[in-house]
Order: structure tokens, then sequence, then C-alpha cells
């Protein structure tokens, strides 16, 4: 069982990239999947998250119209296309999940989760 985050690097302000979270030997389809970030000196906070069976997103208010969390079940991948960067979006990245067919909520997108995997830093800065 291991989740896979890739995809950080280095960009300018106002630039973009797109996060991957990659799963192997089990199934992401009912799971909600979550991307976190921890900047230095800061503790992790939850970034977005999307749904298993409802498919409902959520994002953090200083995220919010900038990201966009999807799910490719068939690649049984996650990704967080991150657009308009700016250097406080600097962190290293993780994604996880929580096994829950059930319907989900924000608070159960930052809570209980099952797996994480390795982050991946992202750099913005000029």
């Amino acid at each position: 069982v291991q989740l896979q985050a890739s995809g950080g690097g280095l960009v300018q302000p106002g630039g973009s990239l797109r996060l991957s979270c990659a799963a192997s030997g089990f199934s992401l389809d009912d799971h909600i999947i979550t991307w976190f970030r921890q900047a230095p000196g800061k503790e992790r906070e939850g970034v977005s998250c999307i749904g298993s069976s409802d498919g409902r997103t959520f994002y953090t208010d200083s995220v919010r119209g900038r990201f966009t969390i999807s799910r490719d079940n068939a690649k049984n991948t996650v990704y967080l296309q991150m657009k308009s960067l700016k250097p406080e979006d600097t962190a290293v990245y993780y994604c996880a999940t929580r096994f829950d067919p059930y319907g989900s909520t924000w608070f159960k997108c930052q809570h209980g989760m099952h797996y994480w995997g390795k982050g991946t830093l992202v750099t913005v800065s000029s």
C-alpha cells in the first residue's frame, strides 16, 4: 500500500503546477483524498479534499478559486491543479486518504486519515 505524491518544484509567483497523488496496492474509489501542506515553522494544514461517493470538493479559504482538485479513478490518481501561485503557498505538500464511502465533510477530510504519502516540495519564488 503506497501513496506517491509528485509534481512539486520551483515556480515563479503567478505560475502554475499540477500535483499528482498516485495510489498503489489499493483502490481510491471509496476513499476521501486530502491534500495537506506544511510550510517551514508552521503547522500542517488541510488544503483541499475530494470525496468518494459524492465527489464533493473542499478548499481552505486561502486557495479557493486558485486550486482545483480532481480524481481519475481509472488511473487511481488524484490531482491538485494550482494556479496563481503565491510565495505563501511554499510548503511540502502531502496527500492522504481515508476510507469513507458514506459521504464527505471538511471535518472528515482532515481527520482520521489512514494512509499518507511522502511529500513533494513546492517553492514559489522569483
